[in-house]
């Protein structure tokens, strides 16, 4: 798995994906499960790759050189 996921985009991503998942104690009890889809860019942030960018070929982060 080759990371694809850049620096201000990982850090957008965990911030955002926290404050979603911080949704789930506020809202209410019929809509606090949807506060946990901020799991999915917190993930993502963490690992520094997103599968949805590989179809589109979308890198934020810097390459390589071999």
């Amino acid at each position: 798995m080759e990371k694809n996921v850049g620096g201000i985009d990982r850090t957008v991503r965990i911030m955002g994906g926290l404050i979603i998942l911080s949704l789930f104690f506020v809202l209410s009890e019929d809509y606090r499960w949807w506060a946990l889809v901020g799991a999915i860019p917190l993930l993502t942030g963490l690992i520094g790759w997103c599968p949805a960018y590989l179809p589109f070929g979308i890198r934020t982060c810097k390459m390589r050189r071999r």
